[in-house]
């Protein structure tokens, strides 16, 4: 339900919204226009990207930069439609035959197929695909099965996460979820996220998921969220900066590395299954770090001066 705001920075500054994922209408009031399902910008950016850069070979089309991938894209295309896995549905035969004309079928094609890679369909429940039910897969892993020249398209050119740094608005008040839960529609698409931003003053949590996340807490009280028991990571500070990553070890049926590496700024609670750790700043040359160590002083509180500071920095290590 919550927004992702996020800056273009170029020429000019743009912002694009993330909407809430399900009806109900704009989230952010008349100033933005949009579907409640999903962002537009991916798609209309996209075919900048993919007209100016790319290239789209045909009549009519641009040479662009990457004339093999350009094939790729159109044998793609063209299996899609032959197959009915992209452009169904009888209503949307005129469609295709003005696609068609202008030469724009690669780019709509295309256009259905990063919508699905990143999520942004995932909370629609009106149909069982993709881009109002023209394209067959609704998520990644559909594409995997029922589209797989389509996916395999993606990891040539594309991040299999978003790389932009997502500031979460100020309205939220509670918990906001980069992994994905069936209960939260928005996580369809913030899965795909990594690097996070809280706005506003409001005492808020952030959900980590399997990436490398890198969450810059708001002056308000954060709170990190992970999957397992506090001695189950490996906690450390660099550069004022709180380095949490997950030291669980695979398993038979398990995925590694659950909650990666995860980077924090303006972070005050380290939330584990079995507790949650404070992590407080008294003043800019005091900090307070929590360590879980294997070892026999658990509970004891170890201080010492650091060398390389003034003699007013001091780290204080808690062994649990």
């Amino acid at each position: 339900m919550y927004n992702l705001l996020f800056v273009v920075r170029g020429y000019c500054t743009t912002t694009l919204t993330l909407l809430n994922g399900r009806d109900g209408g704009n989230p952010i009031g008349e100033k933005v226009q949009g579907q409640p399902y999903r962002d537009a910008s991916y798609e209309e950016i996209l075919h900048m990207v993919h007209d100016t850069g790319i290239g789209v070979d045909g009549a009519g089309g641009m040479a662009g930069a990457l004339p093999a991938y350009q094939q790729e894209i159109r044998s793609a295309q063209k299996n899609g439609l032959s197959k009915d896995l992209w452009g169904r549905g009888a209503d949307n035969k005129g469609w295709i035959k003005e696609l068609t004309k202008e030469n724009s079928l690669s780019q709509e094609y295309l256009a259905s197929v990063v919508d699905g890679y990143y999520g942004l369909w995932g909370a629609w429940t009106s149909g069982k695909g993709g881009m109002w039910d023209i394209y067959i897969a609704k998520t990644r892993e559909d594409m995997k099965s029922k589209d797989p020249m389509g996916y395999a398209l993606m990891g040539k050119f594309l991040h299999p996460y978003i790389t932009y740094n997502a500031q979460i608005s100020a309205s939220l008040n509670g918990n906001f979820s980069l992994k994905y839960d069936a209960n939260k529609p928005y996580t369809n698409h913030s899965r795909y996220l990594k690097d996070v931003t809280l706005l506003g003053t409001n005492n808020n949590s952030v959900t980590v998921n399997e990436l490398d996340n890198n969450i810059t807490g708001n002056s308000g009280i954060n709170t990190v969220i992970f999957s397992g028991n506090s001695n189950e990571y490996a906690i450390s500070m660099t550069d004022g900066k709180i380095i949490v990553s997950d030291l669980a070890k695979c398993q038979a049926n398990a995925k590694c590395h659950r909650d990666g590496t995860n980077t924090l700024i303006n972070v005050e609670k380290l939330q584990f299954v079995d507790k949650t750790l404070p992590v407080s700043k008294k003043n800019s040359n005091v900090f307070w770090l929590l360590f879980y160590f294997k070892q026999s002083t658990r509970g004891k509180i170890n201080e010492k001066n650091n060398a390389n500071c003034n003699d007013n920095f001091i780290i204080r290590t808690i062994c649990l």
